[in-house]
């Protein structure tokens, strides 16, 4: 059983960081992404940024030059460095992987794949 388990989430105030992970657990034999959603209340879910195997990775508009994504791949692992926060960060942040993992003696694969979420709030 695959499990992504987010930490890091909290609340802050304006203009503070915070440092989401999401750790990927399980028979993983290869993870070919990893990203992180938000969640606004009333709103849709949406992309914040993404990182592939080979490191590349992409971000929403709204965050470019305040988030980072990084990826530790021994740990199975994604981080999201999230500076300069503001108010309408506020959301439940999911985090998103593809992967191939061992199941039953063979491999294989998941594309879309969610975390149960953390709780960012941004407010003073």
């Amino acid at each position: 059983q695959v499990q992504l388990v987010e930490s890091g989430g909290g609340l802050v105030q304006p203009g503070g960081s915070l440092r989401l992970s999401c750790t990927a657990s399980g028979d993983i034999f290869a993870i070919y992404f990893m990203g992180w959603y938000r969640q606004g209340p009333g709103k849709q879910r949406e992309l914040v940024a993404t990182i592939s195997s080979g490191a590349i990775t992409t971000y929403a508009d709204s965050v470019k030059d305040r988030f980072t994504i990084s990826r530790d791949v021994a740990k199975n692992t994604a981080y999201l460095q999230m500076n300069s926060l503001k108010p309408e960060d506020t959301a439940v942040y999911y985090c998103n992987a593809g992967f191939s993992f061992r199941k039953g003696g063979e491999i294989w694969d998941e594309y879309d794949y969610w975390g149960q979420g953390t709780q960012v709030t941004v407010s003073s």
